[in-house]
């Protein structure tokens, strides 16, 4: 079999097993270096892991967890998905013209995503011409003219849209948007909008800003640690080794989460002798299983425990808080009959958890995806926020907020000013720095910039990184869209879904990638990230890059930029490009906390971003304190016959990266068409474990039924009432217009789906296709259980 036909797969190869009890353990470092070696080979595996998130070496292009303080590193500071990760970056195999040529681009979209994944780094520009049935090589400095000629023909800056993925470095970053401000929009949407955007709306209107409150030391030193809507040993596996510390030094582990996920019942810590011959470390004290979409109702219920014991810091609310009157009336009316019905769990359970939280002083709480994609995502969030202010966990050692981010410098990202929505006293600095005056109108983030491709309002879309098409929700809409534009422009290291749906002109622009040199006319430069703890720290990749042709991302904004804007305003795009240095200078000027921003950055471990609320417990919010808030319980009204349906990732994947087909953790080989349900609801539906069924939903804000096929149905250990299948498989399922109240984040992890027997095949390009109206046999209405939200509708 050769290199290109590998990554198809057939269902029919699906394998399920048992669920595993533990993460990690010597299969994890055998897979690692299976897959490390089988991409790398064994000299470029060295060069690589012995480098990753070293202080000398480069940051891990997978999750946002932070490294350790440079003396307390280990030789190997990388976790199985990281060496994925790596592995995918640094391949040796590639994607050539001659590759292109051979495989037309409905060809290739005939293929699955984790065959195109496959088939290697692109090693030359690009470009799909009106009309054309095939990308062909295009020289660089005709690549950029077409852009800038496409944008320069526009009606208004405001008809292109800029995205970023969360790999962008500081330096792209802080550049790509200088180039899309200054061009005259503030377009830029990121994956942020799709993951953690109700998060930072909670917490900047809670606390004053939204990031993480705590230090990788407070996670170490706290006494308990409550991991709610995440699932670190596949997401973020190298947090499980900062929970052993945090065990080891007595804290106890609350895990709340539908799925009792392997990385918190147990960890084998592959460098510790116990890890790979004993037991290994008992997570998770306490598993709370809530039903999807009850995590409001359990927070307020506990909440109402600690306000009736008086577990509460009556010092930081009265000095640092405010609002604290209506919460408090507010769960002190908590109805338990509701709450135990909401959640699935009992008044004992959850009086346990307040238990745990009683008697602690050093709380620490985390979350991910499975608090944040709700239509209630940001409510959820301030309730969590208000349990850490009721009892003074803000601003403390070994205490605090952690919204552990899912990419490696999304956060980075945001604070250089990716962000459609920026704040009046960045385009301030800006102006200062730069001479002009930045559009102050918000802009579109990535439901909106969908719509308005929809709508024809939208004709320019460029991908900074990220594979767009696969991310978003409703791929069903997403693709003729997508397909309407006029140009499309993504920046890849490899081949993805965006590539094949694409505008009438597409190019695509390869880049060097993290592990890879970039040397640049001052000679070799650095970029800098920023971790999910406000850590900002030097990545340096050690690697000759896939190809001559590749250019640094940097290199690539600042070259659109001149062959768009020319002269305007004077910017230095060259000088930029030369030197990151002239980055840098710009970004201590503009970007509040990052004076001296080129020394700092530059130290054994980077520098640590102010946080005022952690600093000095001040808050800029509208108030000038923390702000505690009321809201009352809304759930998801699940109609008799249905079950509500979370997407998740499996352990062989980063968001849209498709790794291989092994969710070992979860006993799943071979495939990935798979459904989650407990075994109760597998009976009442008249079905067995194993057979094949589809997917249906309907939302009432569109009376569209959407429907994937084909389908395994595994019995697995869940609420009744709950299921998880993977996506981006079941992306078609989430509507555009659901999406969470304040954060317009998509409802990912609250559809609501029937399970009816498989009608056939649903493959299409790679996803699958909606029905036309009327067709499905179990159409469903949907709202909320509390009459007052506002519309639209909540998705069924």
């Amino acid at each position: 079999m050769s290199k290109h036909d590998e990554g198809d797969y057939s269902e029919a190869d699906l394998v399920v097993k048992g669920q595993e009890d533990h993460a990690a353990g010597p299969t994890a470092v055998a897979v690692s270096m299976k897959r490390s070696l089988d991409h790398m080979g064994v000299k470029r595996t060295a060069q690589t892991l012995l480098k990753l998130n070293q202080a000398e070496g480069f940051d891990c292009m997978s999750c946002a967890w932070p490294d350790p303080d440079p003396g307390h590193r280990h030789t190997a500071e990388f976790c199985e998905n990281g060496a994925k990760a790596v592995a995918e970056e640094a391949t040796r195999d590639r994607a050539t013209p001659e590759f292109f040529a051979q495989h037309s681009i409905a060809e290739l979209d005939a293929h699955t995503e984790h065959w195109l994944g496959q088939q290697g780094r692109i090693t030359h520009p690009m470009v799909k011409r009106p009309g054309g049935t095939h990308y062909e090589p295009i020289e660089w400095d005709e690549a950029f003219d077409l852009i800038g000629a496409e944008l320069c023909s526009l009606a208004s800056p405001d008809e292109a849209t800029f995205y970023t993925s969360g790999r962008a470095s500081n330096e792209s970053a802080f550049a790509y948007q200088l180039f899309v401000r200054a061009f005259g929009t503030n377009n830029l949407p990121d994956c942020s909008n799709m993951c953690h955007e109700s998060t930072s709306i909670a917490l900047q209107e809670s606390i004053g800003i939204g990031k993480a409150s705590v230090t990788l030391d407070d996670v170490h030193t706290a006494s308990v640690i409550v991991i709610a809507g995440q699932n670190p040993g596949t997401n973020h596996p190298r947090m499980l080794s900062a929970l052993e510390i945090a065990k080891q030094n007595g804290a106890k582990i609350i895990s709340v989460n539908p799925l009792r996920e392997a990385g918190l019942v147990r960890f084998k810590n592959p460098q510790k002798p116990k890890g790979v011959l004993g037991h290994g470390t008992a997570m998770a004290d306490l598993h709370l299983p809530v039903k999807v979409n009850s995590d409001l109702a359990l927070f307020q219920a506990i909440g109402s425990l600690l306000v009736e014991w008086d577990a509460l810091d009556h010092e930081f609310i009265d000095t640092h808080a405010t609002g604290f009157e209506q919460w408090r009336d507010h769960v002190r009316a908590v109805d338990w009959d509701r709450v135990v019905e909401v959640t699935g769990l009992s008044r004992e359970l959850i009086t346990q958890a307040a238990e745990m939280l009683r008697g602690s002083t050093r709380t620490v709480y985390c979350w991910a995806m499975g608090l944040t994609q709700h239509r209630n995502g940001v409510a959820t969030i301030k309730e969590v926020v208000n349990l850490a202010l009721a009892q003074g966990n803000i601003g403390r050692e070994g205490a605090g907020l952690l919204p552990v981010r899912g990419h490696s410098n999304v956060q980075g990202d945001r604070t250089m000013g990716i962000w459609e929505r920026p704040p009046a006293a960045f385009l301030d600095a800006l102006q200062k720095e730069f001479g002009f005056d930045p559009p102050r109108e918000n802009g579109l983030d990535v439901v909106d910039s969908l719509r308005g491709m929809r709508d024809g309002k939208v004709h320019f879309f460029m991908g900074l990184g990220g594979n767009f098409v696969q991310a978003v929700s409703d791929t069903d809409t997403a693709i003729p869209v997508m397909r309407k534009v006029r140009m499309t422009v993504q920046v890849s290291t490899k081949l993805n879904r965006s590539h094949l749906v694409c505008g009438e002109t597409a190019l695509i622009l390869p880049t060097k990638g993290r592990t890879e040199k970039d040397i640049q006319a001052s000679g070799a430069q650095w970029i800098s990230v920023e971790d999910s703890t406000c850590s900002v720290h030097a990545s340096r990749g050690p690697l000759e890059p896939a190809s001559p042709q590749l250019r640094s991302e940097v290199d690539i904004v600042t070259s659109m930029a001149e062959a768009t804007l020319g002269d305007r305003y004077g910017l230095q795009w060259k000088a930029m490009r030369d030197d990151y240095r002239v980055i840098r200078h710009h970004i201590a000027k503009v970007v509040p906390g990052c004076e001296d921003y080129e020394v700092n950055v530059r130290k054994p471990g980077g520098m640590i971003m102010p946080h005022p609320p952690r600093d000095t417990r001040t808050f800029d919010t509208k108030s000038g304190k923390a702000e505690f808030v009321a809201s009352p319980i809304e759930v998801v009204h699940v109609p008799e016959g249905h079950v509500l349906l979370q997407t998740l990732r499996s352990h062989d994947q980063y968001n849209t990266t498709i790794y291989g087909l092994s969710d070992r953790y979860r006993g799943i080989e071979g495939g990935r068409k798979v459904v989650f349900v407990h075994p109760d609801d597998i009976t009442a539906f008249g079905l067995n474990d194993g057979d094949l069924v589809d997917l249906t939903t309907r939302w009432a804000g569109d009376d569209i039924d959407r429907r994937v096929r084909g389908f395994r149905v595994v019995s697995y250990d869940t609420p009744r009432g709950s299921a998880a299948a993977y996506y981006p498989e079941t992306n078609p399922l989430v509507p555009l217009d659901s999406t969470a109240i304040g954060s317009n984040t998509p409802t990912s992890k609250s559809v609501v789906v029937s399970l009816t027997p498989a009608t056939g095949p649903g493959a299409v390009n790679g996803t699958t296709s909606a029905e036309t109206p009327g067709s499905s046999q179990n159409p469903t209405g949907s709202d909320w259980d509390h009459k007052k939200t506002p519309e639209p509708k909540h998705l069924s």
